[in-house]
């Protein structure tokens, strides 16, 4: 991924920065389109994956719609040029404010958390004189086998209604004249690199679909069954797309549609995940009493996956690819003045000096997004494979793995 011409580009710049490889974005898109479309599904991304407005234009031309989890994502679709006929809008906590824009952009659909917040709606549509799609986002009760903190389909989590109060859901929505009940939807968490969980949702879906048309006669116009899908943390050249056939192979196997059904999807980190690299320059190589601490110009701020629930991601020293010797434990950590501002212990690096490039692997998906200023810290740039221009004095043959 890194050449030779690529370090030398990079060595000029400020660092930290994110790097995104814009070729290898375009070659997942295509490749999830493709996958996608053999059983007619529709794809919205989710933005809160990365909002970055260079990426979100080239997701956009392939024709993906936008899975919203906030106001001001919506927005954003909608700015970007997504037809607000392929955005959904999720989230247990939906505003007032949220709510009328999407009401007035006549968005897709709301996924929708509670039946409080669909008497909301119901009472907005009404004032605005609009009938309002809602899909009822149902807690599966599903253990996604992920972090504690990515899972989302089990009791304990806020989101989606419980599958005891589906019944009372009901009666109530059918009662009201400005809503419109054209799906239900579904999201067990993130990170999920098995299948079997999505299985398990399969046959819960198909179990839910029964009690529905037996019990109301309802078959829903569509079932939006989330995201989730996960990516290779640890070694991120061996897998840099996400076998996307397989995943929707699965799902077409389980899953039971009714008569024109049509499939709904909400990928984030799976679509950018691997896109993205944040580079960053070795500040010190501070010796401990018991381990040696590389200090880099890159801190929590940056990216606070690590610090905010122990997520890893591969740490490359790209100064010296072609070290045979890769035996010198570090402690990689940021500047930033707090002990949880560390990405990773004793990770196995070639020696590192002073001044050396660091590339964290795969912070396409929930790091850029992420930045805070926390200590008046300045913002990370941002580099585009595509948009470099290299010196022509550089040699393009060596490749930097």
């Amino acid at each position: 991924m890194f050449t030779k011409e690529l370090y030398q580009y990079f060595i000029k710049k400020e660092t930290p920065f994110y790097y995104y490889d814009m070729e290898l974005l375009r070659e997942s898109l295509e490749k999830l389109k493709q996958a996608s479309g053999k059983y007619n599904y529709e794809v919205h991304y989710a933005i809160k994956a990365n909002a970055n407005d260079y990426i979100l234009e080239m997701i956009k031309n392939f024709g993906f719609g936008a899975d919203c989890v906030s106001g001001n994502e919506v927005k954003k679709a909608v700015e970007t040029g997504i037809s607000p006929e392929k955005i959904v809008f999720s989230g247990v906590g939906k505003s007032d404010n949220e709510i009328l824009y999407a009401i007035d952009k006549s968005i897709f659909s709301f996924n929708s958390e509670s039946i409080e917040e669909i008497e909301v709606i119901n009472e907005w549509g009404n004032k605005k004189h609009k009938i309002v799609p809602v899909s009822l986002r149902l807690n599966p009760d599903i253990d996604a086998i992920t972090h504690k903190y990515l899972t989302t389909g089990l009791p304990e989590n806020k989101f989606g209604i419980p599958l005891q109060f589906l019944d009372n859901v009901i009666q109530n929505v059918q009662q009201m004249e400005n809503i419109k009940l054209v799906g239900i939807h579904f999201h067990i968490g993130s990170q999920i690199r098995e299948l079997s969980p999505y299985i398990e949702l399969c046959e819960k879906v198909n179990s839910i679909q029964d009690v529905l048309f037996e019990k109301y006669k309802i078959i829903p116009d569509h079932i939006n069954l989330g995201g989730g899908l996960g990516i290779n943390y640890e070694d991120p050249d061996s897998e840099l797309i996400p076998d996307f056939n397989n995943f929707f192979g699965t799902i077409h196997q389980h899953l039971k549609l009714r008569k024109n059904q049509k499939i709904h999807f909400e990928l984030g980190r799976s679509v950018v995940g691997q896109v993205g690299s944040l580079i960053s320059r070795v500040l010190y190589i501070k010796k401990g009493l018991n381990k040696n601490f590389m200090i880099l110009d890159a801190g929590m701020t940056d990216l606070i996956r690590p610090a905010l629930y122990g997520a890893q991601h591969k740490i490359q020293n790209i100064s010296k690819p072609e070290a045979q010797i890769i035996n010198y434990k570090y402690d990689v950590v940021g500047p930033v003045c707090e002990s949880s501002d560390s990405f990773d212990d004793n990770v196995m690096l070639p020696m590192t000096s002073r001044g050396d490039l660091v590339a964290i692997r795969s912070t396409g998906a929930y790091g850029e997004i992420m930045v805070s200023q926390y200590t008046l810290r300045d913002k990370p740039g941002t580099l585009y494979s595509d948009k470099i221009k290299f010196d022509k004095s550089i040699p393009k043959k060596s490749n930097l793995k």
